[in-house]
């Protein structure tokens, strides 16, 4: 037995019918081509797979496609707007805080939600947030510089992703 879901992803609404037991991940991955998502433990414990659904971090791998249906998926792919990167995005290269790139995209999601549900978090937050995302590289220390680079950043008026008004002339 198949169903009928509609997925919004990254501002695109998507009609398709899947089988009930499938995973978001799967359903980005498979039938939508973003692979941007990447499959990690299949447990929701290493953070590869996050997206946003409605402005939250979840695990996609734990997520079932029929689950999101009806609602806003944004993957790491929708984080970039008006040709440009997404300030997280900017910093997460500047700082080469990429690494091998399998983590960044699950990171760049975590990072992006915090942000924007606290402009100016404390230490101890983005820890906190930052505590489901594994990295098997090397460490944290680029990706905590590239967060407080991105939160200068998304002070500044007329970027995209950036909490500070605009400043007209």
């Amino acid at each position: 037995m198949k169903e009928l879901v509609q997925l919004s992803v990254n501002g695109q609404t998507h009609d398709l019918v899947v089988r009930p037991e499938r995973t978001l991940l799967d359903v980005l991955r498979e039938d939508l081509g973003l692979t941007g998502s990447k499959r990690g433990c299949d447990l929701g414990a290493c953070g590869a797979c996050a997206v946003l659904l409605d402005g939250r971090p979840v695990s996609s791998c734990l997520t079932l496609a029929v689950e999101a249906s009806g609602h806003e998926i944004v993957t790491v792919e929708g984080l970039a707007r008006g040709g440009g990167l997404h300030p997280v995005q900017e910093a997460f290269v500047e700082h080469g805080a990429v690494q091998c790139g399998f983590c960044t995209p699950g990171m760049l999601i975590t990072v992006t939600a915090l942000l924007d549900e606290r402009p100016e978090p404390t230490e101890a937050e983005i820890l906190e947030a930052l505590s489901g995302n594994l990295c098997r590289c090397t460490g944290y220390v680029k990706v905590l510089d590239a967060v407080r680079t991105a939160i200068r950043r998304m002070r500044q008026p007329g970027l995209p992703g950036s909490v500070a008004p605009e400043v007209r002339a």
